[in-house]
């Protein structure tokens, strides 16, 4: 038999997905116990997070496992084989253990080094011990894992990991004055209810703010939110939840937005923004004088789409792109853009600025090949600031803790609003630690699948000398019997004498290759040294399969009685 998984995560799909296939604890039930009734698979346990969901089983053929996996995961998560295949990934045998224990270490978490994965974890183990879905492997399995989480969390700062984004954030967003003092008394809006957002919102009321205002696209999920915030220990925040449509209204009375989801477009839109600041104060939000020179490097003057029969119609903005603080050719397609080079190189240009349009057409060039490769001209900012008049102080203060980014960069050019997003953050280093100890991690994470691979192996041929050993006890006793038969004036202590010596002689011709043999089977490659054992000797497969039974048997006792953590 041999370790299979079978899923899709917030690496392998997108969010839309990922909320589709989102099972139920009914759903896990059925899908744990449709599995092990299927025939390639054994044991089964099933991992499901907000980010994940995953199928787990010991098969006996890898394709048919493959197959029959993807199958039962499609029909139980409701969506079609077809359209959820290529957000599917597989891992198997030893890459199987090493995904598991990246993820119960939090190196495949959306934020690096979250513990919450180990409590899911757990919870999954202890759903399929509950059904009997998991046998000795399964068990194994987690149960290490959830010890090789615990060992990372001890032996490295990856905890600290998220965490640290967040409280740097804050530090940015208070211009290095105390956190505490800063937060103390404000209102915060917090959009999306996932695991960084919950940091972000636990992070915000352990700092003092007044109230928290969560709002997400499922309000089920906000809800439970603001009742962990409502319930936690040593804050006093005020916490609510609302839905998306009522963020345009939230904003207005925020003085903190922190925003993490995983919308792949703009959540938050630098005119949004501006009219949320306005709607406040009152008075229209100007551009900062220095938004140009500290926030964005302008590409060079340019008199595209101006020219008499230019293909470029400026005039309308690009959907789904804010024009606001980007170059005004910044968001086109590959295509609009080559047309435009090739209008310019047929020579229908005025050629009175000969040099200037030669220089655009290059320009325009270099441009369609970048879009072809990413898809559009993104806003260019400059990496190191450079000092300019003082911006008036904040009225808000906005946190993008996004991949892709949920607040518009052009939110930059905002006087009286001020916005730390991830590219500022990364220009600031604030990952650095968390580099050396995601190494360290990955270290012990390798360490342990090696060990647990040696493990499992070595676990593989035990029956097989369990078994080889009872069958020359057999021998021994079917001997001295014999050796009564003709020997009947035999005395105890005879008897007794010559049987230790037999048994001795056995003991010692059989220690140093079932010795070997466990050490060879331990190694890479070594499966096949059971088979071979049970080729020299002679042994009864029935029989070696009869110690693998009771050895799952007494497994799944202890099991039972023993539920608690790792």
């Amino acid at each position: 038999m041999s370790l299979l998984v079978v899923g899709l995560s917030h690496r392998s799909a997108p969010v839309s997905v990922l909320e589709r296939a989102a099972l139920t604890t009914d759903a896990q039930i059925k899908l744990l116990q449709d599995t092990v009734a299927a025939e390639p698979a054994t044991e089964a346990a099933v991992l499901a997070t907000c980010n994940r969901i995953e199928l787990y089983a010991d098969v006996d053929k890898f394709h048919a496992g493959v197959a029959e996996l993807s199958t039962l995961l499609a029909q139980h998560s409701g969506v079609g084989l077809e359209e959820l295949t290529p957000y599917l990934y597989v891992h198997y045998e030893d890459r199987a253990v090493h995904h598991l224990f990246s993820v119960a270490c939090g190196l495949d978490s959306m934020v690096v080094g979250e513990g919450q994965i180990l409590g899911q974890i757990k919870d999954s183990l202890a759903r399929a011990q509950d059904l009997h879905s998991a046998g000795r492997l399964l068990n194994d399995l987690f149960q290490q894992a959830l010890r090789v989480g615990k060992r990372a969390h001890s032996e490295t700062g990856i905890d600290r990991a998220g965490q640290s984004l967040v409280t740097f954030g804050l530090e940015q967003l208070s211009a290095q004055e105390d956190v505490l003092d800063w937060a103390r008394g404000k209102k915060a809006l917090v959009v999306g209810a996932g695991s960084m957002s919950s940091l972000a919102a636990a992070t915000l009321a352990r700092a003092g703010v007044a109230e928290i205002v969560v709002a997400n696209r499922t309000a089920e999920r906000a809800e439970r939110l603001v009742q962990i915030l409502s319930g936690a220990d040593g804050t006093d925040v005020a916490a609510r939840a609302v839905p998306m449509d009522a963020v345009p209204v939230e904003l207005t009375r925020a003085d903190v937005v922190v925003s993490c989801t995983g919308a792949t477009g703009l959540v938050l839109t630098a005119e949004a923004v501006a009219a949320a600041v306005e709607g406040r104060t009152g008075a229209p939000v100007a551009v900062a004088d220095d938004a140009v020179d500290t926030d964005v490097r302008p590409l060079p003057p340019t008199s595209l789409g101006t020219e008499e029969g230019c293909p470029l119609d400026l005039a309308a903005p690009q959907q789904g792109f804010s024009v606001m603080g980007e170059a005004a050719v910044a968001g086109m397609d590959a295509a609009t853009l080559e047309q435009h080079a090739a209008w310019v190189d047929n020579g229908t240009v005025d050629r009175r600025e000969a040099a200037r349009t030669e220089a655009e057409a290059e320009l325009i060039t270099a441009l369609a090949a970048t879009a072809a490769t990413v898809g559009r001209i993104p806003e260019r900012r400059r990496p190191e600031p450079v000092a300019g008049p003082p911006r008036p102080a904040p009225v808000l203060y906005l946190l993008d803790l996004a991949m892709p980014r949920d607040i518009d960069a052009a939110v930059h050019r905002l006087a009286g609003i001020r916005l730390v997003d991830i590219e500022s953050l990364a220009e600031a280093s604030a990952d650095a630690p968390m580099a050396a100890d995601v190494d360290q991690v990955r270290r012990i994470v390798a360490d342990e699948v090696a060990a647990f691979g040696a493990a499992l192996r070595a676990a593989h041929i035990t029956p097989t000398v369990v078994a080889l050993r009872t069958m020359a006890a057999d021998v021994v006793a079917s001997e001295i019997a014999r050796l009564e038969g003709r020997l009947p004036g035999l005395d105890d202590k005879h008897r007794g004498e010559i049987t230790q010596t037999v048994k001795r002689v056995v003991d010692k011709l059989l220690h140093a290759p079932t010795v070997r043999v466990k050490q060879l089977a331990a190694e890479p490659g070594g499966a096949g040294y059971a088979d071979a054992l049970r080729t020299l000797f002679d042994l009864d497969q029935e029989a070696v399969d009869a110690v693998s039974r009771a050895g799952g048997a007494d497994d799944e006792s202890e099991n039972s009685k023993n539920r608690g953590p790792a």
